[in-house]
C-alpha cells in the first residue's frame, strides 16, 4: 500500500506480510494469517526499495505490518538496510507494527535498521490473551520491555474489546505496568470493530467513545501518555 495515514505517524507506504503466528478472532486482516495465501506473493527486497523511491517524495516513512512482521524478520532487515543505504529513501522513519511475539535476537538485529516498533498488548492477563489470541502472551510482555531498553519501543497498542479485555481490575493492572516500563512508552487505546473480523468475534461488542474514555482515563491514572482511536482505522493490504 503505497499511501497510508493510519499505520503509523505521518503519511506512509504500508507493506503488508503473509504469515502470524496468532490466530486472532478480531484480527481486521485474517487473511494474512495463514504462512500463504492465494494473493500472496513473493518480491525482491529491490523491487520494493524501487516502489518505496517512486513515491518517497510523497512520504514521511514507511511501516512494516502483517500477519506478523517479525516472522519475516531476514527479510525486513535486509529492506531496512537497502532503505537506509538509497539516497531516495534514507530520510524515511522505518517502523515495524508487531504483535511482540519474537524472541530477544530478533529485536537486536531488527534495532540496528528500525527506528522503532509500535506492539500489539492484546492482554496482560495470560488467560485473556489466550482468549484473543490463542497463544500466552511471554513474548509480548518480553518484547516490550527488550525494545524500550533498547530505545526501539514507539507505543504500545491496546485493542478494547469490551467486557473482554476492559475490565477494572485488567486496566489497573495494565496500567501499573506499563508505568513500570522504562522509558514509559506512549499508549494507544483502540476500539474493537467487526469490519473484517472473522465470525466468532462478531459475539464481541464494538467499543465505543465511552469504553476508550474509561480506559484512557483509568490508563492515565498512572502517569501514561495515552491517546484513543475511536474510529475504525482499517489498512487492508491490496
Amino acid at each position: 500500500m503505497r499511501s497510508s495515514y493510519v499505520d503509523g505517524p505521518g503519511h506512509r507506504y504500508a507493506l503488508f506480510l503473509q504469515g502470524c503466528t496468532f490466530n486472532c478472532p478480531g484480527c481486521h486482516n485474517p487473511h494474512t494469517i495463514a504462512p500463504r495465501s492465494p494473493d500472496a506473493r513473493d518480491v525482491p527486497v529491490a523491487e520494493i526499495v524501487a516502489d518505496v523511491a517512486e513515491v518517497a517524495p510523497f512520504l514521511t516513512g514507511i511501516t512494516v505490518s502483517g500477519g506478523e512482521a517479525t516472522l519475516q524478520w531476514e527479510a525486513v532487515h535486509a529492506l531496512f538496510e537497502a532503505l537506509a543505504l538509497d539516497p531516495a529513501t534514507s530520510r524515511l522513519t522505518r517502523l515495524v507494527d508487531t504483535n511482540g511475539d519474537a524472541e530477544a535476537g530478533v529485536w537486536s538485529v531488527l534495532a540496528t535498521s528500525m527506528h522503532g516498533a509500535m506492539v500489539d498488548l492484546k492482554a496482560l492477563d495470560p488467560h485473556v490473551h489466550r482468549v484473543l489470541t490463542g497463544r500466552t502472551n511471554d513474548r509480548v510482555l518480553r518484547s516490550i520491555r527488550d525494545l524500550a531498553a533498547r530505545r526501539r519501543l514507539d507505543e504500545v497498542r491496546l485493542l478494547v474489546v469490551p467486557g473482554v479485555n476492559d475490565t477494572a481490575d485488567q486496566i489497573d493492572a495494565t496500567g501499573r505496568w506499563l508505568a513500570s516500563i522504562d522509558p514509559v512508552p506512549p499508549v494507544v487505546a483502540q476500539g474493537f470493530r467487526h469490519h473484517g473480523t472473522r465470525l466468532r468475534a462478531r459475539a464481541w461488542a464494538e467499543a465505543t467513545t465511552r469504553d476508550l474514555e474509561r480506559v484512557a482515563d483509568g490508563l492515565a491514572a498512572y502517569g501514561l501518555d495515552v491517546r484513543r482511536r475511536s474510529l475504525p482505522e482499517v489498512a487492508v493490504a491490496v
